[in-house]
């Protein structure tokens, strides 16, 4: 891990400051941007940002409870350069494919140059054809190289000094090569958020699975709250029992039907008392919504995962 830079898995790094240096990532590799060549071995800022957002993926204590709002933000930075890293493929091939086209013609008009120059038999056909491959320009210069009457002529040395430039600009595709150079970093550096932020985020539920743990740990906690209140009553109910067989006495015909009747008088009472409180509980169980309390910061050190 880098020492320099922003990243020290020390610091408290803000879920904020996470999607900040998310952002900033995805403005760098953003095609549209002003600034979108990034050299990977010597841009320490974009390595930085990376680094940083890797560690916090890494380092975060308690998995189970990872923001959702930077889960979401770094797997979209991955999909976002996916997404580039196969579009540069295909310019690639395309400047590729460019390049050959390139070569090709050049080696084309180097055939047609010394045939007008020469006056070979076909020139002026020659000419006429390189109109459907060559720009007007170069055609109207190729007129003018067959018009001159020696090779010694003003005219005759600027015509050949102009199809000469254009020939080498063919042959090297200077710009193709610029531009093959700067989609060549480009692809490293996405390659580069690829490995590393894909990488991490294997170590992270996702959001669905955090729900579904949340929801767990939550009907756990409501049933553990809601023991106590099923042994509450259970043990109320007993006493009763106990209470009634105790009340009996000798005078048994009147003693049991006031027994009767208070038994009958508790159990309603405790009918009341259980289905309130059944009811109750089962409503707030039924009504809870998973709320899902996300730390603001990274603790330092290495905690649960």
């Amino acid at each position: 891990m880098s020492n320099s830079g922003i990243v020290n898995v020390r610091m408290v790094v803000t879920e904020e400051k996470i999607l900040s240096n998310i952002e900033k990532v995805q403005k760098l590799i953003n095609p549209k941007s002003k600034k979108q060549i990034i050299q990977l071995e010597e841009d320490t800022y974009f390595k930085d940002l990376i680094e940083s957002i890797k560690t916090y993926l890494i380092e975060y204590p308690k998995k189970k409870n990872f923001p959702i709002g930077v889960y979401k933000a770094a797997y979209g930075l991955v999909e976002y350069a996916t997404v580039q890293f196969e579009e540069n493929t295909k310019k690639i091939e395309k400047l590729i494919k460019q390049r050959e086209e390139n070569i090709a013609l050049a080696g084309e008009l180097r055939d047609v140059v010394e045939k007008v120059s020469n006056k070979e038999d076909g020139w002026k056909e020659a000419i006429i054809s390189s109109s459907k491959k060559f720009s007007d320009d170069i055609v109207q210069t190729l007129t003018v190289l067959g018009r001159c009457k020696t090779k010694t002529s003003q005219n005759y040395l600027n015509a050949t000094k102009i199809l000469k430039a254009k020939i080498n600009n063919l042959e090297s595709n200077l710009h193709i090569e610029i531009d093959m150079e700067r989609l060549d970093d480009s692809s490293k550096a996405l390659s580069y958020i690829g490995i590393e932020i894909a990488d991490a985020l294997r170590l992270i539920p996702t959001p669905d699975e955090q729900a579904q743990a949340i929801a767990e740990q939550e009907a756990a906690v409501q049933e553990a709250k809601a023991k106590p209140e099923v042994v509450a009553e259970e043990k109320v109910e007993e006493e009763i029992k106990e209470n009634v067989v105790a009340a009996k006495t000798e005078e048994e015909a009147r003693q049991e039907y006031v027994n009767e009747t208070t038994f009958e008088e508790k159990q309603t009472i405790w009918q009341k008392i259980k289905n309130s409180k059944i009811v109750r509980a089962a409503t707030y169980l039924f009504r809870i919504k998973i709320r899902i309390e996300l730390p603001n910061a990274l603790p330092e050190g290495r905690g649960e995962k």
